[in-house]
């Protein structure tokens, strides 16, 4: 089965080098089934849009004109690259916030995956103001596949991050849906299936309250239920024990870890979409993650995912 035929690529506007079109590139070409890639651009400019002195109608000619322009100089990215068998779409629009013009797009265009590059973002800026990235791993309803520099050898190895702690539901069709995910895309690209879970350490605090507390034997305890959990999980998508990590720690300081450790071609994660104030000031495991990873990541959403953007969601 072919997950992934019908593509948006966000356009990066300040570089020639697109990795994202690079890397869709490599699924169309791999791909048993017609891929169709749309090479997004949305751009804006507040000066245009201030110039008192032209009418409506004027502003309006001027906008478009710099849209043919940016059309001219995607068709130029295309023309260095081999898109036989490829259909590609170029859709550049005139929009202020790039994340809800993409998410529209994937609404109106039913895509099935989004493809952005991406970059390390500065931790403090993140939190003040909120990447484009954190806002689609937050609020697209289709996948999404952020694209580092890392690149996809045959043979390779895919680590997906499961949560095999029973605390919440919602996580169990979830960890079967990232590894369904993981086993499709290791046939596209003849990677090997690795399965990554971190549980959490002995709290301190809990020592130093509880006297007789024994922290050995808490950690022991934890470590046991989640390697039977990841042994239950393995055994049932059948795959082997030497491809599954069980690893003390955070999510975000482990699944690196464990990434690195295997230099691993793609990291798939789940992603919950919070919003608000908790996001704002704790983020998602895939936020904390993305910027200490140096290959590819996948964000999927849970099945029922509704995002806050979706047209009829009001």
């Amino acid at each position: 089965m072919n997950r992934y035929t019908n593509l948006l690529v966000a356009i990066d506007p300040d570089h020639e080098d697109q990795p994202a079109f690079t890397r869709a590139l490599d699924i169309a070409h791999k791909s048993s089934a017609s891929v169709k890639i749309t090479l997004f651009l949305a751009i804006y400019d507040f000066s245009y849009e201030m110039t008192s002195m032209l009418s409506a109608e004027e502003r309006q000619a001027m906008r478009a004109g710099v849209l043919r322009q940016r059309e001219e100089w995607i068709a130029s990215l295309v023309a260095l690259h081999d898109t036989t068998d490829v259909e590609i779409v170029k859709h550049v629009v005139w929009h202020n916030r790039p994340y809800e013009s993409m998410i529209a797009q994937v609404f109106d265009g039913a895509h099935d995956l989004l493809i952005k590059a991406t970059h390390k973002h500065d931790k403090l800026g993140s939190v003040i103001f909120t990447p484009t990235d954190w806002h689609l791993l937050r609020k697209c309803p289709c996948p999404v596949l952020l694209v580092k520099q890392h690149g996809w050898p045959e043979n390779g190895k895919i680590l997906t991050a499961v949560n095999v702690s029973s605390e919440n539901e919602e996580h169990i069709p979830l960890n079967d849906k990232l590894i369904d995910e993981a086993k499709a895309m290791s046939k596209l690209l003849n990677a090997e299936v690795n399965l990554v879970n971190a549980y959490p350490a002995t709290p301190v605090n809990v020592t130093i309250e509880l006297p007789e507390f024994d922290p050995a034997s808490y950690t022991d305890a934890v470590r046991g239920h989640h390697l039977l959990a990841m042994k239950a999980l393995r055994q049932k998508h059948t795959i082997d024990e030497a491809q599954t990590y069980c690893s003390e720690g955070l999510p975000e300081d482990v699944i690196p870890a464990v990434s690195k450790e295997l230099d691993a071609e793609l990291v798939i994660l789940g992603t919950t979409g919070r919003v608000g104030l908790s996001a704002i000031f704790i983020g998602n495991t895939a936020e904390h993650t993305i910027d200490q990873l140096d290959c590819d990541v996948l964000a999927i959403k849970p099945d029922g995912y509704v995002s806050p953007l979706a047209p009829n969601s009001n």
